[in-house]
Protein backbone atom coordinates (compact mmCIF):
# COMPACT_ATOMS: atom_id res chain seq x y z
CA UNK A 1 0.00 0.00 0.00
CA UNK A 2 1.17 3.21 -1.31
CA UNK A 3 0.07 7.21 -1.11
CA UNK A 4 0.25 8.28 -4.64
CA UNK A 5 -1.90 11.12 -6.72
CA UNK A 6 -2.47 8.49 -9.34
CA UNK A 7 -2.59 4.90 -10.13
CA UNK A 8 -2.49 2.94 -12.80
CA UNK A 9 -4.16 -0.09 -10.96
CA UNK A 10 -6.65 0.62 -8.14
CA UNK A 11 -6.74 -0.78 -4.64
CA UNK A 12 -7.87 -4.50 -4.34
CA UNK A 13 -11.47 -3.40 -3.47
CA UNK A 14 -12.37 -1.76 -6.28
CA UNK A 15 -11.43 -5.27 -8.87
CA UNK A 16 -13.86 -6.86 -6.40
CA UNK A 17 -16.58 -4.23 -6.64
CA UNK A 18 -16.03 -4.45 -10.40
CA UNK A 19 -16.64 -8.00 -10.37
CA UNK A 20 -19.62 -8.32 -8.49
CA UNK A 21 -20.99 -5.35 -9.88
CA UNK A 22 -20.94 -6.59 -13.37
CA UNK A 23 -22.93 -9.69 -12.45
CA UNK A 24 -26.44 -9.59 -12.99
CA UNK A 25 -28.85 -10.07 -8.95
CA UNK A 26 -25.40 -9.34 -7.18
CA UNK A 27 -24.94 -6.73 -4.33
CA UNK A 28 -21.62 -5.69 -2.94
CA UNK A 29 -21.59 -4.33 0.87
CA UNK A 30 -18.43 -2.35 1.40
CA UNK A 31 -16.99 -1.93 4.82
CA UNK A 32 -15.09 1.61 4.33
CA UNK A 33 -14.54 4.52 5.44
CA UNK A 34 -15.79 7.67 4.07
CA UNK A 35 -13.92 8.61 1.08
CA UNK A 36 -13.35 5.05 0.14
CA UNK A 37 -16.66 4.82 -1.45
CA UNK A 38 -16.12 6.67 -4.71
CA UNK A 39 -16.99 3.50 -7.03
CA UNK A 40 -20.62 3.76 -7.11
CA UNK A 41 -19.97 7.47 -8.92
CA UNK A 42 -17.06 6.16 -11.04
CA UNK A 43 -18.86 3.33 -12.98
CA UNK A 44 -22.20 5.39 -13.22
CA UNK A 45 -20.20 8.42 -14.78
CA UNK A 46 -17.95 6.04 -16.97
CA UNK A 47 -20.31 2.99 -17.97
CA UNK A 48 -23.77 5.37 -18.50
CA UNK A 49 -25.75 2.82 -17.59
CA UNK A 50 -29.36 2.90 -16.90
CA UNK A 51 -29.03 1.51 -13.43
CA UNK A 52 -28.27 2.33 -10.23
CA UNK A 53 -24.63 0.49 -9.23
CA UNK A 54 -25.09 -2.39 -6.87
CA UNK A 55 -23.32 -1.27 -3.94
CA UNK A 56 -23.61 -0.06 -0.33
CA UNK A 57 -21.04 1.47 1.88
CA UNK A 58 -20.99 -0.10 5.14
CA UNK A 59 -19.70 3.20 6.51
CA UNK A 60 -16.53 3.15 9.03
CA UNK A 61 -17.01 6.06 11.53
CA UNK A 62 -16.07 7.13 14.81
CA UNK A 63 -19.45 5.85 16.05
CA UNK A 64 -18.60 2.21 14.73
CA UNK A 65 -14.97 2.98 15.98
CA UNK A 66 -16.21 2.95 19.78
CA UNK A 67 -18.02 0.49 19.94
CA UNK A 68 -17.29 -1.99 16.72
CA UNK A 69 -18.94 -2.77 13.48
CA UNK A 70 -19.96 -5.88 13.40
CA UNK A 71 -23.76 -5.09 14.24
CA UNK A 72 -23.68 -2.36 11.72
CA UNK A 73 -22.36 -4.76 8.93
CA UNK A 74 -24.82 -7.79 9.54
CA UNK A 75 -27.78 -5.07 9.51
CA UNK A 76 -26.83 -3.73 6.42
CA UNK A 77 -26.41 -7.41 5.09
CA UNK A 78 -29.52 -8.09 6.22
CA UNK A 79 -31.58 -5.35 4.49
CA UNK A 80 -29.63 -5.61 1.58
CA UNK A 81 -30.90 -9.18 1.23
CA UNK A 82 -34.66 -8.09 2.27
CA UNK A 83 -34.53 -5.11 -0.76
CA UNK A 84 -32.89 -6.38 -3.14
CA UNK A 85 -33.37 -10.32 -3.32
CA UNK A 86 -29.86 -10.85 -4.21
CA UNK A 87 -29.00 -14.21 -5.35
CA UNK A 88 -25.50 -13.33 -3.63
CA UNK A 89 -24.04 -10.65 -1.12
CA UNK A 90 -20.44 -9.63 -1.91
CA UNK A 91 -18.74 -8.24 1.30
CA UNK A 92 -15.20 -6.45 1.15
CA UNK A 93 -13.13 -4.91 3.23
CA UNK A 94 -10.57 -1.71 1.95
CA UNK A 95 -6.77 -1.10 2.82
CA UNK A 96 -8.31 0.93 5.23
CA UNK A 97 -10.89 -0.18 7.00
CA UNK A 98 -8.70 -3.42 7.22
CA UNK A 99 -6.61 -1.86 9.97
CA UNK A 100 -9.26 -2.20 11.85
CA UNK A 101 -8.36 -6.21 11.65
CA UNK A 102 -11.76 -6.85 12.80
CA UNK A 103 -13.08 -10.24 12.15
CA UNK A 104 -15.72 -9.92 8.64
CA UNK A 105 -15.78 -14.05 8.32
CA UNK A 106 -17.61 -14.16 11.44
CA UNK A 107 -19.77 -11.09 10.43
CA UNK A 108 -20.41 -12.81 7.14
CA UNK A 109 -21.50 -16.19 8.92
CA UNK A 110 -23.65 -14.38 11.22
CA UNK A 111 -25.51 -12.63 8.30
CA UNK A 112 -26.11 -15.67 6.66
CA UNK A 113 -28.19 -17.13 9.09
CA UNK A 114 -30.73 -14.05 8.73
CA UNK A 115 -30.61 -14.14 4.79
CA UNK A 116 -32.06 -16.11 1.90
CA UNK A 117 -29.07 -15.07 -0.64
CA UNK A 118 -25.53 -16.26 -0.42
CA UNK A 119 -23.29 -14.31 1.51
CA UNK A 120 -19.71 -14.69 0.56
CA UNK A 121 -16.61 -12.31 2.23
CA UNK A 122 -13.81 -11.89 -0.78
CA UNK A 123 -10.55 -13.68 -0.06
CA UNK A 124 -8.08 -11.25 -0.80
CA UNK A 125 -5.15 -9.10 0.70
CA UNK A 126 -5.78 -5.92 0.44
CA UNK A 127 -2.26 -4.79 1.02
CA UNK A 128 -0.59 -7.05 -1.18
CA UNK A 129 -2.38 -6.98 -4.48
CA UNK A 130 -4.08 -4.60 -6.65
CA UNK A 131 -7.18 -3.72 -8.57
CA UNK A 132 -6.56 -6.51 -11.36
CA UNK A 133 -5.25 -8.72 -9.20
CA UNK A 134 -7.88 -8.82 -6.33
CA UNK A 135 -10.45 -9.12 -9.50
CA UNK A 136 -8.90 -12.15 -10.71
CA UNK A 137 -9.23 -13.75 -7.31
CA UNK A 138 -12.37 -12.71 -6.76
CA UNK A 139 -13.94 -14.03 -10.00
CA UNK A 140 -11.81 -17.61 -9.29
CA UNK A 141 -13.67 -17.53 -5.69
CA UNK A 142 -17.02 -16.96 -6.90
CA UNK A 143 -17.06 -19.85 -9.63
CA UNK A 144 -15.45 -22.21 -7.03
CA UNK A 145 -18.08 -20.93 -4.51
CA UNK A 146 -21.08 -21.86 -6.98
CA UNK A 147 -19.42 -24.94 -8.47
CA UNK A 148 -18.79 -26.45 -4.97
CA UNK A 149 -22.23 -25.52 -4.11
CA UNK A 150 -23.83 -27.17 -7.12
CA UNK A 151 -21.57 -30.47 -6.72
CA UNK A 152 -23.04 -30.30 -2.77
CA UNK A 153 -26.37 -30.59 -4.16
CA UNK A 154 -25.66 -33.33 -7.09
CA UNK A 155 -26.80 -30.11 -9.92
CA UNK A 156 -23.55 -29.57 -11.39
CA UNK A 157 -23.99 -30.01 -15.34
CA UNK A 158 -20.74 -31.70 -16.87
CA UNK A 159 -22.42 -33.07 -19.79
CA UNK A 160 -20.95 -31.33 -22.85
CA UNK A 161 -23.24 -29.34 -25.13
CA UNK A 162 -24.06 -31.02 -28.25
CA UNK A 163 -22.55 -28.22 -30.43
CA UNK A 164 -18.95 -26.73 -29.65
CA UNK A 165 -19.25 -24.22 -27.28
CA UNK A 166 -17.23 -21.62 -25.02
CA UNK A 167 -17.70 -20.01 -22.01
CA UNK A 168 -16.07 -16.36 -22.07
CA UNK A 169 -14.31 -15.46 -18.62
CA UNK A 170 -13.07 -12.14 -17.82
CA UNK A 171 -14.86 -9.40 -19.64
CA UNK A 172 -16.29 -7.12 -16.98
CA UNK A 173 -17.63 -3.51 -16.18
CA UNK A 174 -14.94 -0.53 -16.52
CA UNK A 175 -12.93 -3.05 -18.86
CA UNK A 176 -10.85 -1.15 -21.74
CA UNK A 177 -13.86 -1.61 -24.69
CA UNK A 178 -14.84 -4.84 -23.32
CA UNK A 179 -18.62 -4.57 -24.08
CA UNK A 180 -17.35 -4.00 -27.59
CA UNK A 181 -14.95 -6.62 -27.79
CA UNK A 182 -17.48 -9.23 -26.52
CA UNK A 183 -20.39 -8.78 -29.11
CA UNK A 184 -16.65 -8.66 -32.06
CA UNK A 185 -16.31 -12.25 -29.91
CA UNK A 186 -19.65 -13.64 -30.07
CA UNK A 187 -20.05 -12.74 -34.01
CA UNK A 188 -16.49 -14.34 -34.71
CA UNK A 189 -17.14 -17.63 -32.88
CA UNK A 190 -20.64 -17.78 -34.68
CA UNK A 191 -18.91 -17.11 -37.94
CA UNK A 192 -16.70 -20.47 -36.34
CA UNK A 193 -19.54 -22.50 -35.71
CA UNK A 194 -19.12 -22.57 -31.64
CA UNK A 195 -21.70 -21.55 -29.26
CA UNK A 196 -21.64 -19.32 -26.58
CA UNK A 197 -22.23 -21.25 -23.54
CA UNK A 198 -21.64 -18.79 -20.64
CA UNK A 199 -20.06 -14.68 -20.53
CA UNK A 200 -18.85 -14.24 -16.92
CA UNK A 201 -19.05 -12.24 -15.25
CA UNK A 202 -20.23 -9.39 -17.61
CA UNK A 203 -24.35 -9.44 -17.46
CA UNK A 204 -23.79 -13.13 -15.96
CA UNK A 205 -25.86 -14.94 -13.27
CA UNK A 206 -24.06 -17.09 -10.30
CA UNK A 207 -27.03 -19.54 -10.74
CA UNK A 208 -26.21 -20.31 -14.34
CA UNK A 209 -22.23 -21.30 -12.87
CA UNK A 210 -23.44 -24.46 -12.83
CA UNK A 211 -23.44 -24.29 -16.48
CA UNK A 212 -19.97 -23.29 -17.03
CA UNK A 213 -18.66 -27.50 -17.42
CA UNK A 214 -20.74 -27.80 -19.87
CA UNK A 215 -18.74 -25.96 -22.62
CA UNK A 216 -15.74 -27.33 -24.57
CA UNK A 217 -13.02 -24.56 -23.57
CA UNK A 218 -12.69 -22.14 -22.19
CA UNK A 219 -11.93 -18.46 -23.75
CA UNK A 220 -9.63 -15.36 -21.84
CA UNK A 221 -9.45 -12.49 -23.90
CA UNK A 222 -7.19 -10.44 -21.49
CA UNK A 223 -4.78 -12.03 -19.03
CA UNK A 224 -5.52 -9.56 -16.06
CA UNK A 225 -8.74 -10.98 -15.20
CA UNK A 226 -10.16 -14.43 -16.25
CA UNK A 227 -6.83 -16.49 -16.04
CA UNK A 228 -6.93 -17.90 -12.17
CA UNK A 229 -10.67 -18.79 -12.75
CA UNK A 230 -9.75 -20.74 -16.44
CA UNK A 231 -7.15 -22.35 -14.59
CA UNK A 232 -9.32 -23.93 -11.72
CA UNK A 233 -12.06 -25.16 -14.78
CA UNK A 234 -8.96 -26.91 -16.11
CA UNK A 235 -7.35 -28.36 -12.92
CA UNK A 236 -11.03 -29.51 -11.60
CA UNK A 237 -12.85 -30.31 -14.76
CA UNK A 238 -10.00 -30.83 -17.21
CA UNK A 239 -11.65 -27.74 -19.58
CA UNK A 240 -8.82 -26.46 -22.24
CA UNK A 241 -8.78 -22.87 -22.53
CA UNK A 242 -7.06 -20.21 -24.91
CA UNK A 243 -5.42 -17.25 -23.53
CA UNK A 244 -4.74 -15.49 -26.80
CA UNK A 245 -5.45 -12.40 -26.95
CA UNK A 246 -7.05 -11.88 -30.88
CA UNK A 247 -5.99 -8.49 -31.06
CA UNK A 248 -4.36 -7.45 -34.63
CA UNK A 249 -4.50 -9.93 -37.62
CA UNK A 250 -1.83 -12.25 -36.44
CA UNK A 251 -3.04 -12.92 -32.97
CA UNK A 252 -6.76 -13.24 -33.87
CA UNK A 253 -5.34 -15.89 -36.30
CA UNK A 254 -3.04 -17.84 -33.67
CA UNK A 255 -6.29 -17.76 -31.18
CA UNK A 256 -8.30 -19.12 -33.90
CA UNK A 257 -5.96 -21.92 -34.64
CA UNK A 258 -5.23 -22.99 -31.18
CA UNK A 259 -9.14 -23.10 -31.11
CA UNK A 260 -9.22 -25.56 -33.95
CA UNK A 261 -6.14 -27.56 -31.94
CA UNK A 262 -9.24 -28.06 -29.15
CA UNK A 263 -11.64 -28.71 -31.25
CA UNK A 264 -9.68 -31.36 -33.34
CA UNK A 265 -8.48 -32.66 -29.82
CA UNK A 266 -12.42 -33.09 -28.70
CA UNK A 267 -13.00 -35.34 -32.20
CA UNK A 268 -14.55 -32.34 -34.23
CA UNK A 269 -13.17 -32.24 -37.30
CA UNK A 270 -12.78 -28.72 -38.26
CA UNK A 271 -10.71 -26.52 -40.34
CA UNK A 272 -10.48 -22.53 -39.68
CA UNK A 273 -7.73 -22.27 -41.98
CA UNK A 274 -9.31 -21.22 -45.18
CA UNK A 275 -11.80 -18.83 -42.99
CA UNK A 276 -8.40 -17.00 -41.29
CA UNK A 277 -6.73 -16.55 -44.98
CA UNK A 278 -10.44 -15.37 -46.82
CA UNK A 279 -10.65 -12.52 -43.60
CA UNK A 280 -7.15 -11.47 -43.73
CA UNK A 281 -6.64 -10.92 -47.73
CA UNK A 282 -9.89 -10.36 -48.52
CA UNK A 283 -12.34 -9.10 -45.80
CA UNK A 284 -10.00 -7.12 -43.19
CA UNK A 285 -9.13 -3.75 -44.24
CA UNK A 286 -6.49 -4.30 -41.66
CA UNK A 287 -4.17 -6.13 -43.71
CA UNK A 288 -4.63 -4.24 -46.94
CA UNK A 289 -4.18 -1.02 -45.41
CA UNK A 290 -0.54 -1.99 -43.95
CA UNK A 291 0.52 -2.54 -47.26
CA UNK A 292 -0.77 0.54 -48.28
CA UNK A 293 1.59 3.79 -49.08
CA UNK A 294 -0.19 5.39 -45.81
CA UNK A 295 0.75 2.98 -44.15
CA UNK A 296 4.10 2.36 -45.25
CA UNK A 297 5.18 6.09 -44.62
CA UNK A 298 5.01 5.42 -41.05
CA UNK A 299 7.82 2.28 -41.20
CA UNK A 300 10.62 3.79 -39.02
CA UNK A 301 8.81 6.03 -36.80
CA UNK A 302 9.36 5.68 -33.23
CA UNK A 303 6.50 5.25 -30.63
CA UNK A 304 6.54 4.34 -27.34
CA UNK A 305 3.67 2.01 -25.50
CA UNK A 306 2.38 1.59 -22.30
CA UNK A 307 -0.73 0.04 -20.57
CA UNK A 308 -1.48 -3.31 -19.16
CA UNK A 309 0.16 -6.33 -20.56
CA UNK A 310 -2.74 -7.18 -22.60
CA UNK A 311 -3.31 -4.49 -24.74
CA UNK A 312 0.53 -3.12 -24.50
CA UNK A 313 1.98 -6.62 -25.65
CA UNK A 314 -1.01 -6.60 -28.28
CA UNK A 315 -0.06 -3.10 -29.59
CA UNK A 316 3.84 -3.56 -29.98
CA UNK A 317 3.28 -6.62 -31.49
CA UNK A 318 0.24 -4.99 -34.03
CA UNK A 319 2.88 -1.70 -34.69
CA UNK A 320 5.98 -3.75 -35.05
CA UNK A 321 4.94 -7.05 -36.61
CA UNK A 322 1.89 -5.91 -39.20
CA UNK A 323 2.64 -1.90 -39.38
CA UNK A 324 6.45 -1.54 -39.57
CA UNK A 325 6.51 1.31 -36.97
CA UNK A 326 10.22 1.10 -34.75
CA UNK A 327 8.41 0.36 -30.76
CA UNK A 328 11.49 2.50 -28.78
CA UNK A 329 9.52 1.42 -25.64
CA UNK A 330 7.45 -0.99 -24.68
CA UNK A 331 5.97 -1.10 -21.22
CA UNK A 332 3.53 -2.32 -18.51
CA UNK A 333 2.14 -1.32 -14.93
CA UNK A 334 1.40 -5.12 -14.26
CA UNK A 335 4.29 -5.26 -12.42
CA UNK A 336 2.71 -8.78 -11.40
CA UNK A 337 3.09 -10.03 -14.72
CA UNK A 338 6.60 -9.00 -16.02
CA UNK A 339 8.06 -12.00 -16.77
CA UNK A 340 5.17 -12.53 -19.18
CA UNK A 341 5.09 -9.33 -20.73
CA UNK A 342 9.21 -9.25 -21.21
CA UNK A 343 8.67 -12.36 -23.11
CA UNK A 344 6.23 -11.86 -25.66
CA UNK A 345 7.56 -8.15 -26.29
CA UNK A 346 11.32 -8.39 -25.95
CA UNK A 347 11.63 -9.23 -29.83
CA UNK A 348 9.53 -6.30 -30.73
CA UNK A 349 11.02 -3.48 -29.50
CA UNK A 350 13.99 -1.41 -28.40
CA UNK A 351 13.40 -1.18 -24.48
CA UNK A 352 11.28 -2.86 -22.19
CA UNK A 353 9.39 -0.78 -19.35
CA UNK A 354 7.84 -2.98 -16.27
CA UNK A 355 6.73 0.49 -13.65
CA UNK A 356 4.02 1.49 -11.95
CA UNK A 357 5.47 4.94 -11.43
CA UNK A 358 3.82 7.13 -14.11
CA UNK A 359 6.62 9.55 -13.56
CA UNK A 360 9.44 7.04 -14.88
CA UNK A 361 6.56 6.43 -17.73
CA UNK A 362 7.04 10.14 -18.63
CA UNK A 363 10.25 11.04 -18.06
CA UNK A 364 11.01 7.88 -20.45
CA UNK A 365 8.33 9.04 -23.16
CA UNK A 366 10.24 12.73 -22.68
CA UNK A 367 13.95 11.09 -23.18
CA UNK A 368 12.77 9.13 -26.36
CA UNK A 369 10.52 11.49 -28.00
CA UNK A 370 8.43 9.39 -30.17
CA UNK A 371 6.21 10.32 -33.04
CA UNK A 372 3.90 8.48 -30.92
CA UNK A 373 2.53 7.60 -28.19
CA UNK A 374 0.44 4.74 -27.26
CA UNK A 375 -0.89 4.25 -23.34
CA UNK A 376 -3.48 4.61 -20.85
CA UNK A 377 -5.16 8.29 -20.26
CA UNK A 378 -2.19 9.19 -18.23
CA UNK A 379 0.47 9.06 -21.08
CA UNK A 380 -2.46 11.06 -23.12
CA UNK A 381 -1.79 13.67 -20.32
CA UNK A 382 1.76 13.35 -20.68
CA UNK A 383 1.72 13.65 -24.91
CA UNK A 384 -0.34 16.95 -24.69
CA UNK A 385 2.05 18.46 -22.20
CA UNK A 386 4.98 17.22 -24.92
CA UNK A 387 3.09 17.82 -27.92
CA UNK A 388 3.03 14.14 -29.07
CA UNK A 389 0.08 12.80 -29.99
CA UNK A 390 -1.64 9.99 -28.03
CA UNK A 391 -3.88 7.25 -28.81
CA UNK A 392 -5.42 5.32 -25.85
CA UNK A 393 -4.73 1.61 -26.25
CA UNK A 394 -5.40 0.75 -22.26
CA UNK A 395 -7.34 1.36 -19.29
CA UNK A 396 -7.39 3.37 -16.90
CA UNK A 397 -9.19 5.54 -19.19
CA UNK A 398 -11.56 8.16 -19.06
CA UNK A 399 -15.16 8.84 -20.41
CA UNK A 400 -13.79 9.69 -23.63
CA UNK A 401 -12.70 6.04 -23.86
CA UNK A 402 -16.14 4.71 -23.35
CA UNK A 403 -18.32 5.73 -26.40
CA UNK A 404 -21.48 4.19 -27.02
CA UNK A 405 -20.99 3.26 -30.54
CA UNK A 406 -19.25 -0.20 -30.90
CA UNK A 407 -15.53 -0.12 -31.30
CA UNK A 408 -13.97 -3.35 -30.14
CA UNK A 409 -10.63 -4.12 -30.24
CA UNK A 410 -10.19 -7.56 -30.66
CA UNK A 411 -10.96 -9.91 -34.23
CA UNK A 412 -10.68 -8.79 -37.58
CA UNK A 413 -13.17 -5.77 -37.05
CA UNK A 414 -10.84 -4.99 -34.01
CA UNK A 415 -7.73 -4.87 -36.13
CA UNK A 416 -9.55 -2.18 -38.61
CA UNK A 417 -10.25 -0.18 -35.37
CA UNK A 418 -6.61 -0.06 -34.30
CA UNK A 419 -5.16 0.51 -37.36
CA UNK A 420 -7.38 3.81 -37.86
CA UNK A 421 -6.15 4.76 -34.35
CA UNK A 422 -2.57 4.37 -35.34
CA UNK A 423 -2.92 6.00 -38.38
CA UNK A 424 -4.71 9.09 -36.82
CA UNK A 425 -2.15 9.32 -33.92
CA UNK A 426 0.77 9.38 -35.78
CA UNK A 427 -1.01 12.20 -38.54
CA UNK A 428 -2.18 14.61 -35.86
CA UNK A 429 1.05 16.15 -35.46
CA UNK A 430 0.69 17.23 -39.42
CA UNK A 431 -2.71 18.46 -38.51
CA UNK A 432 -1.99 20.93 -35.91
CA UNK A 433 0.49 22.40 -38.63
CA UNK A 434 -2.18 23.04 -41.49
CA UNK A 435 -4.44 24.44 -38.91
CA UNK A 436 -1.75 26.29 -38.02
CA UNK A 437 -1.53 27.46 -41.91
CA UNK A 438 -5.46 27.88 -42.51
CA UNK A 439 -6.67 28.95 -39.36
CA UNK A 440 -9.16 27.08 -37.08
CA UNK A 441 -7.60 27.93 -33.62
CA UNK A 442 -4.74 29.69 -31.57
CA UNK A 443 -1.64 27.72 -31.51
CA UNK A 444 0.60 30.62 -30.79
CA UNK A 445 1.23 30.42 -27.60
CA UNK A 446 3.89 27.62 -26.90
CA UNK A 447 3.13 25.46 -23.68
CA UNK A 448 6.09 24.28 -21.53
CA UNK A 449 6.46 21.14 -22.40
CA UNK A 450 9.19 19.95 -19.96
CA UNK A 451 8.18 17.56 -17.11
CA UNK A 452 10.37 18.90 -14.70
CA UNK A 453 11.15 22.34 -13.83
CA UNK A 454 13.00 24.92 -16.10
CA UNK A 455 15.40 25.94 -14.02
CA UNK A 456 14.59 29.87 -13.98
CA UNK A 457 14.97 29.95 -18.20
CA UNK A 458 13.03 33.02 -19.69
CA UNK A 459 12.56 33.52 -23.70
CA UNK A 460 12.98 37.14 -24.55
CA UNK A 461 9.96 38.25 -26.89
CA UNK A 462 12.25 38.06 -30.29
CA UNK A 463 12.89 34.61 -29.52
CA UNK A 464 9.50 33.53 -28.17
CA UNK A 465 8.03 34.99 -31.83
CA UNK A 466 10.64 33.02 -33.85
CA UNK A 467 9.87 29.59 -32.14
CA UNK A 468 5.70 30.45 -32.97
CA UNK A 469 6.94 30.29 -36.62
CA UNK A 470 8.60 26.87 -36.48
CA UNK A 471 5.33 24.20 -37.67
CA UNK A 472 3.90 23.00 -33.95
CA UNK A 473 5.04 19.16 -35.24
CA UNK A 474 8.49 19.70 -34.21
CA UNK A 475 8.24 22.89 -32.15
CA UNK A 476 8.23 21.06 -28.81
CA UNK A 477 11.41 19.32 -29.72
CA UNK A 478 13.06 22.40 -30.77
CA UNK A 479 12.33 24.09 -27.96
CA UNK A 480 13.09 21.17 -25.73
CA UNK A 481 16.57 21.00 -27.59
CA UNK A 482 17.34 24.89 -26.64
CA UNK A 483 16.58 24.94 -23.48
CA UNK A 484 18.66 21.73 -23.11
CA UNK A 485 21.44 23.79 -24.61
CA UNK A 486 21.17 27.04 -22.59
CA UNK A 487 20.94 24.82 -19.38
CA UNK A 488 23.99 22.77 -20.27
CA UNK A 489 25.73 26.46 -21.45
CA UNK A 490 24.25 28.00 -17.65
CA UNK A 491 22.77 30.64 -19.58
CA UNK A 492 19.23 31.93 -18.03
CA UNK A 493 17.93 33.77 -20.88
CA UNK A 494 17.30 32.16 -24.21
CA UNK A 495 17.49 35.02 -27.12
CA UNK A 496 17.50 34.25 -31.04
CA UNK A 497 21.34 33.83 -30.96
CA UNK A 498 21.12 31.09 -28.17
CA UNK A 499 18.45 29.95 -30.74
CA UNK A 500 20.63 29.65 -33.66
CA UNK A 501 23.57 28.36 -31.46
CA UNK A 502 21.67 25.27 -30.16
CA UNK A 503 20.21 24.41 -33.76
CA UNK A 504 24.18 24.29 -34.49
CA UNK A 505 25.38 22.32 -31.65
CA UNK A 506 22.24 19.45 -32.38
CA UNK A 507 22.48 19.48 -35.76
CA UNK A 508 26.65 18.83 -36.05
Amino acid sequence: MKLAYWMYAGPAHIGTLRVASSFQNVHAIMHAPLGDDYFNVMRSMLERERDFTPVTASIVDRHVLSKGSEDKVVQNIVRKDREENSDLILVTPTCTSSILQEDLDNFVDRASMDSKADVILADVNHYRVNELQAADRTLEQVVRFYLEKAKRKNTLKTEKTADPSVNLIGIFTLGFHNQHDCKELRKLLNDLGIKVNVVIPENGTVTKLENLPRAWFNLVPYREVGLMAAKYLKREFEMPYVAISPMGIVETGNCISAIQKILLACGKKVDFERYIDEQTRFISQAAWFSRSIDCQNLTGKKAVVFGDGTHAAAITKILAREMGIRVSCAGTYCTHDAEWFREQVASYCDEVLITDNHTEVGDMIAKIEPAAIFGTQMERHVGKRLAIPCGVISAPVHIQNFPLGSRPFVGYEGANQIADLVYNSFTLGMEDHLLEIFGGHDTKEVITKELSSQDGLAWSPDAQSELNKIPGFVRGKIKRNTEKFARQNNLTEINVEVMYAAKEAFSS
